[in-house]
């Protein structure tokens, strides 16, 4: 898929690291939609050298997107956007009903019950 520009503005007088700064620019365009599942990202060593920095600094913010479940790094074919923002709201809302339902008593199983007859319709 081809991918629309990752824009990062890094600031230098920022209290965030400049590998923060690039999670954040990158996190925040999943999750308004700007860079969708499937988008490919600049390779470590281009973004770092567009952005004047350490290609071990992009590394780190794009090792911190992996373990938050936006990009996965797929070696030589490069890292790719995979989401976050619609299923990080699913979680969230699903940590919300069981929440709910346990504080009314009901059993884990019970629970899940519920959720299949309402899959069911």
């Amino acid at each position: 898929m081809s991918s629309p520009d990752v824009v990062v503005r890094l600031d230098p007088g920022a209290p965030e690291p400049p590998y923060e700064q690039v999670r954040e620019a990158v996190r925040a365009q999943v999750d308004d939609g700007t860079l969708r599942p499937g988008t490919r990202l600049p390779p470590v060593r281009r973004l770092a050298e567009t952005l004047g920095l350490a290609p071990g600094t992009v590394a780190r913010a794009y090792k911190e997107l992996e373990a938050l479940g936006l990009i996965e790094t797929r070696g030589r074919a490069g890292s790719v956007v995979t989401g976050g923002g619609v299923e990080r709201a699913a979680r969230e809302a699903a940590t919300t009903y069981v929440g709910q339902a346990r504080g009314l008593g009901l059993a884990d199983d019970e629970v899940l019950e519920l959720v299949r007859r309402t899959l069911r319709g």
